[in-house]
């Protein structure tokens, strides 16, 4: 059996920073937020979800008020952080442009009442705290995670005498 790790197993993983695995990880959320909306069960009422508007009856996990606008933007803002996670400045922008965006969202929702004409997404108390606290965390995601690479013996897994953690279980 080959050592060289030519084998598909033992392909190595593509490297990328902090702020990309951060991109990456916040953009996954989304998506899976997303598609929960669409799940009758884990999104209750479901059968009085509307596409849009302040009318919708169905809440995501009882809490999260949502309609069918509202689970495509989770998703489509999802799939984009996920492809600007493939490039280190993207990843930071959508870190922060997300982050401000969401910010912004969750200030607006509060002078907003839940069924005022203007809520179109819709989103009540609950959502509007969520969205001031995910626009604060991608906030800081972004101005506080690691845009470099680590070295390439730290990204090995080389301790302080050269040794690497691979081979210490063969």
């Amino acid at each position: 059996m080959s050592t060289t790790g030519h084998h598909w197993w033992e392909a190595e993983r593509r490297r990328t920073t902090a702020i990309q695995d951060g991109a990456s990880a916040i953009g996954l959320v989304f998506v899976v937020v997303g598609v929960l909306g669409f799940l009758p069960g884990i999104t209750q009422n479901f059968s009085g979800m509307t596409f849009a508007g302040p009318d919708s009856e169905a809440e995501l996990l009882g809490i999260f008020q949502v309609s069918v606008l509202h689970n495509l933007i989770h998703i489509a803002i999802g799939l984009l952080g996920l492809f600007m996670a493939w490039f280190v400045r993207a990843a930071r922008w959508y870190l922060l442009g997300g982050g401000v965006l969401y910010l912004l969202l969750g200030l607006y929702g509060f002078p907003v009442r839940d069924e005022h004409t203007v809520n179109f997404l819709p989103a009540n108390t609950a959502d509007d705290w969520l969205h001031l606290v995910l626009g604060l965390v991608m906030i800081a995601l972004g101005l506080f995670l690691h845009s470099k690479l680590p070295r390439e013996s730290e990204a090995r897994g080389e301790g302080d005498f050269g040794e690497t953690n691979r081979g210490a279980a063969r």
